[in-house]
């Protein structure tokens, strides 16, 4: 029998009765990890001489899971899927990777990722293109592209993703799976290699909402290492999980998601939001309210620029250290000045280069106020506007992007402009801090495609809870890919 398919209750469930042992469980991962490994190139490193643990009351221990590679682990090659990290090997680990080791969960690969974080679509990785595993000439979107593909192929029940703006739930929704970042804070960031300090969450990948609520809440907790880092011991996400959201109001955004406002949809946008629609009454049909409210059109369509300039802006200032000098390769030339310009130039992607330079640009004096002060101002124009309607409604519903997973070969020409609000809008949760879920809802053109929920600050059980009862509602909670082409 396959477990790696299962919930994590389940097989916490046969690894209590002895019907399984945990290295049965990593070998299995392990199997799997090279099979998915060949076809979408999912991972950096894969642990092969990891074994399995002791098995206690806690629900993850002695289950294997994956780490995305921006995050510290001792002793275990951690690239950023980067060349200028090729070779790097941490001395700490991070203490969100730590929290679930100490509950006896056992990392059995490190997943590759768009570079350093810096990418949507995971085509920017060292180790070259991650591949969707429903569709191997698809994308699976990104940073967390490695982590999606792994979980919707069924290697193990979850895997750890990073989300800056929207690198958790996007990957997920084009996977099928599910993807979660919680309240900015509740997870310390401290050992996850920082892309933008101000937009970047720590999260999960798994296949169903009860999974995501058991693994955050091993991951979350205060932390000395992190200053933005909060007290949520109150808080037992998986608990208090619940279905009963009768008297619960959603809204959505008229000007995203109404399909009047796309006079030249494609046949995949219309059965995407056609599809978003039908969603929309099972929401009604569980017992909450629906209601589409207008938003400023210039508010929306400025959330790709925003991110743009601040996302940026911080990646200038992060990434600064990655001279050559401290660690990675030695870059060549006479003087200290050369040998940090050849080892950027060689170990930097074309798409870090030009955020890089981006980020450089908008902070110079003569255009700090122009860009990246102003960037912040309409950031907070966002985030008031958002606070404003959560008085008055218990969660935000979107769809996923525009449709499914866009095609690797020609994705650069695959948006248009009246879509890129769409694609883009997830970026509300991170410019908030909000708590924000992707669960599966359908399939378009036989791919997965996803909603989005996203709440208030800390109310993380809410946004759960109505997750959890939607994914109730439908037919799709624990798919693995069905067919790797």
């Amino acid at each position: 029998m396959k477990y790696m398919g299962l919930s994590i209750t389940e097989i916490h469930e046969k690894l209590k009765k002895g019907e399984v042992t945990s290295d049965e469980l990593v070998k299995e991962a392990l199997e799997l990890s090279h099979q998915v490994q060949e076809k979408c190139n999912a991972f950096v490193t894969i642990l092969d001489d990891v074994k399995g643990g002791e098995v206690t009351d806690e629900l993850l221990s002695g289950i294997p899971f994956g780490v995305k590679d921006n995050y510290s682990t001792k002793g275990i090659l951690t690239t950023g899927s980067s060349n200028t990290l090729k070779d790097y090997v941490p001395f700490f680990d991070a203490t969100a990777y730590a929290n679930l080791v100490a509950k006896g969960a056992i990392a059995v690969n490190k997943t590759a990722m768009d570079e350093f974080g810096l990418g949507g679509t995971g085509t920017t990785a060292h180790t070259g293109v991650q591949r969707n595993p429903w569709d191997l000439k698809r994308m699976c979107s990104g940073s967390s592209s490695g982590s999606a593909a792994a979980v919707a192929s069924g290697v193990y029940p979850y895997a750890l993703g990073s989300d800056t703006g929207d690198s958790i739930r996007k990957p997920a929704g084009f996977c099928g799976i599910v993807g979660y970042k919680p309240t900015y804070g509740m997870i310390s960031r401290y050992g996850l290699f920082p892309f933008a300090s101000s937009l970047d969450h720590c999260g999960v990948l798994t296949r169903y909402v009860r999974d995501a609520a058991i693994v955050v809440d091993a991951m979350k907790g205060i932390d000395k290492n992190d200053m933005t880092s909060w007290d949520s011991s109150h808080i037992h996400l998986n608990d208090d999980l619940n279905d009963n959201v009768k008297g619960k109001k959603l809204f959505y955004i008229k000007e995203l998601c109404d399909l009047e406002n796309y006079p030249d949809a494609s046949q995949e946008l219309r059965e995407h939001l056609e599809n978003f629609q039908a969603t929309l009454k099972k929401c009604e049909e569980l017992g909450m309210s629906v209601e589409g409210v207008s938003v400023d059109i210039n508010l929306i369509r400025a959330i790709p620029s925003i991110y743009q300039v601040i996302s940026c802006a911080e990646a200038t200032s992060n990434l600064s250290n990655l001279t050559g000098l401290i660690f990675g390769p030695r870059g060549d030339g006479e003087n200290f000045m050369e040998m940090m310009k050849d080892h950027r130039t060689k170990g930097f992607s074309p798409l870090i280069k030009r955020r890089l330079v981006i980020g450089s640009y908008v902070l110079q004096t003569e255009n700090q106020e122009r860009y990246f002060k102003n960037a912040q101002r309409a950031r907070r124009l966002i985030v008031d506007t958002m606070k404003d309607l959560f008085k008055k409604y218990d969660a935000y519903i979107s769809p996923v992007g525009s449709g499914p997973a866009k095609l690797i070969d020609g994705s650069k020409e695959m948006l248009k402009d009246d879509t890129i609000a769409l694609e883009d809008q997830l970026q509300i949760g991170n410019f908030g801090g909000f708590p924000s879920i992707t669960i599966p809802n359908g399939f378009v053109s036989n791919l997965p495609v996803g909603i989005n929920i996203t709440g208030n600050c800390y109310d993380d059980q809410n946004v759960l809870n109505i997750a959890y009862a939607l994914e109730g509602s439908m037919d799709y909670k624990g798919q693995i890919a069905k067919e790797v082409k």
